[in-house]
């Protein structure tokens, strides 16, 4: 197995130690510095001064910084044990902690399976996972941040809180180079990597089928999207389909207000006045035939709507939405598009261990998705 970067880095230090190219005494490069010259992260460069510390080869001296110790160890011997190991950690010891901050629990048609299996990718690369909830809240996912790398996490994964550009303790763990991937969006103009669905495609894919199933008025229901990339692609794709028939999209049929599924909802107030919405709209709308939900919970919102309203679904009305959490919830099987969750997880956890590790990893990753036709159409 290949080393890690930092573990090349501490190797390399230590041979110039023996060799006496950094004698007792002598101030050794900062990490920006390091991380500089061996072309890494700070992060990088931090953990291999770190393991020089730990075996006592550098010493550290407040505000003037890391220098050569006058009382060396037996550095040959650290350096033989570390080129013949492929990891400081044994193998039967866990390689430390990886955090997870999501807004709120998983739903069934969308996450349970990615925390499910980013706690088994966690796992067989033997590391221990912790989870924090932030409730939706911009306020939480900072603090949540914070309480993560103070309990010396080695990584954090976020799936971020929607309509966000981002928050300060983001913004800092990208500038610090530490180990960070969000789940399911990106942050416009920020450098982070990203683990998420080709929504616009997924978009577009699901709206060409509607049309030509001889649906030419559409209408597109989801919560905000403003700062959220998501929504944001998923309607870019919807407008994209509609535009490649030479047909532009009218504003008025992008239903963009829907409050009642985001992990802020807590009144059933909110529940009524997305109920009130969707009746009015689909009163006025009389050539609206088709439907795209941004969410499996809208896309029963508005069936319930539709119902109430005297509606048959598919025979009036059609459905279609993104992810679905199977026919034992429901006997009206959405047609939707299927995220690959597992995919989805498996890429985020191996993306971090490579930063984890020094390496660097691309910014924009994305999953593949199936169209899946239900009885809603």
């Amino acid at each position: 197995m290949e080393l890690p970067l930092y573990e090349k880095i501490y190797l390399d230090l230590l041979n110039q130690i023996e060799t006496e190219q950094l004698k007792p005494g002598d101030q050794l490069p900062t990490e920006k510095e390091l991380a500089s010259q061996y072309g890494v992260s700070r992060i990088t460069s931090k953990k291999a001064v770190e393991k020089l510390v730990q075996i006592g080869a550098i010493e550290r001296i407040r505000g003037k910084g890391s220098y050569v110790s006058d009382r060396l160890p037996d550095v040959s011997a650290f350096r033989k044990k570390s080129s013949s190991a492929p990891s400081e950690f044994p193998e039967d010891e866990p390689n430390g902690l990886i955090a997870l901050i999501i807004p709120d629990f998983f739903k069934d048609s969308f996450g349970r399976k990615i925390m499910k299996n980013i706690e088994k990718r966690c796992a067989e690369k033997n590391y221990s996972l912790v989870v924090k909830l932030t409730y939706g809240s911009q306020e939480e996912e900072d603090e949540a941040i914070n309480t993560m790398v103070q309990l010396g996490v080695k990584g954090i994964m976020i799936y971020p809180v929607n309509g966000q550009h981002y928050t300060a303790s983001i913004l800092r763990l990208v500038l610090e180079g530490f180990p960070l991937v969000l789940i399911d969006r990106y942050l416009k103009g920020i450098p982070v990597c990203s683990v998420y669905t080709d929504n616009k495609k997924a978009a577009q894919n699901l709206t060409e089928f509607l049309l030509t199933q001889g649906h030419d008025h559409i209408a597109f229901v989801s919560p905000p999207e403003e700062d959220t990339s998501s929504i944001e692609e998923r309607i870019q794709g919807f407008q994209a389909a509609y535009l490649q028939r030479g047909i532009a999209v009218s504003p008025d049929l992008l239903v963009t207000e829907m409050f009642s599924t985001l992990p802020t909802f807590e009144k059933s107030d909110e529940f009524q006045e997305d109920l009130i919405k969707l009746r009015k709209f689909i009163e006025e709308n009389a050539h609206v035939t088709a439907f795209i939900a941004c969410e499996y919970e809208i896309a029963c919102v508005l069936a319930h709507v539709l119902k109430s309203l005297g509606n048959s679904i598919p025979a009036d009305y059609a459905i279609a939405c993104f992810d679905h959490p199977g026919w034992f919830y429901n006997d009206m099987i959405f047609t939707h598009i299927k995220q690959d969750e597992a995919g989805i997880a498996v890429k985020s956890v191996d993306l971090l261990l490579k930063q984890i590790n020094g390496e660097t990893v691309p910014v924009k990753n994305m999953v593949e998705f199936k169209l899946v036709e239900g009885n809603t159409v």
